[in-house]
């Protein structure tokens, strides 16, 4: 059965496709071509923007898409979030110009600038002030201070908002990219269990991504103190050695504790220590 895959065109992009193509799925296409084909998967694939996926979804349009959670929120979208991908994450930040006093702003009426119309009228109301929305489409930094004494905008570094003398003096909410799936689309036996094999490959390269096998020797004396060393999913892969001279042992470990697990395994007695990626682990 043939699911209907929508892409977010731009920011995102990169790591969506990143993540197909280790889950073995190849989309071919220039990059002007907008329905690009897939191989390995059985999938019908259209890139949109990002703003327009989330409900595009809803409607069933598409059964399946990546959108962040600031534009599933932005449009009210009843989709089935299927994982946080926790890719590229961004904070939506209330913004005003660097050298302004942000509580006597809050005395009089302000003009806000902002893509998230309702994200934004939805903070005001709660801050209590009193305003005008502007819709922005792009570029909203740019706004003040002659066009608007405030914006609500999303960043990841700061440094465009910064570039424009501004100042972050709240956070809204935080966003990132999610894996969601249209409501009838997951009640359809057969689309939903296609929807599942994929998002099983997904966690697959997911947790491959955080960890690698370390593969180690050591002697009979020595096994012991090294497996209560080693995390592992479950428990370390243990095996005789030719001849008896020892044990041969291996465990899936979480990247972050490389660095100071190994100078405690060479301590311990293991030798002959590999590391090796992980394409997928489940």
């Amino acid at each position: 059965m043939t699911l209907k895959l929508v892409l977010p065109k731009g920011r995102i992009n990169t790591k969506v496709l990143q993540l197909l193509s280790d889950c073995g799925i190849e989309l071919i296409g220039d990059e002007r071509n907008y329905r690009p084909k897939a191989y390995g998967f059985d999938l019908e694939v259209k890139l949109l923007k990002s703003q327009n996926i989330p409900s595009l979804v809803e409607m069933g349009q598409h059964d399946i898409g990546f959108a962040g959670i600031d534009w599933i929120e932005e449009r009210e979208c009843k989709v089935e979030v299927l994982k946080n991908l926790g890719f590229d994450p961004v904070k939506i930040v209330t913004c005003i110009p660097e050298d302004w006093d942000w509580q006597e702003m809050q005395q009089r009426k302000l003009i806000v600038a902002s893509e998230y119309k309702r994200i934004a009228k939805v903070y005001l109301d709660k801050l209590g002030v009193n305003y005008q929305l502007l819709r922005s489409y792009g570029a909203t930094e740019v706004f003040p201070p002659e066009d608007a004494d405030m914006v609500i905008d999303n960043t990841s570094t700061g440094t465009t908002i910064r570039a424009n003398r501004l100042k972050i003096v709240d956070t809204v909410m935080e966003s990132s990219t999610q894996f969601i799936g249209n409501s009838q689309a997951m009640q359809d036996s057969g689309k939903r269990r296609d929807i599942e094999d994929l998002l099983t490959l997904m966690q697959g390269v997911l947790n491959g991504r955080d960890r690698v096998l370390l593969e180690m020797n050591c002697t009979n004396e020595q096994i012991n103190s090294i497996v209560e060393l080693l995390p592992s999913m479950r428990y370390p892969t243990v095996s005789r050695l030719y001849q008896d001279k020892g044990f041969a042992v291996k465990a899936a470990v979480q990247k972050n504790q490389i660095r100071t697990l190994i100078p405690q395994l060479i301590a311990a007695g293991a030798t002959d220590i590999l590391e090796t990626p992980i394409r997928k682990a489940l």
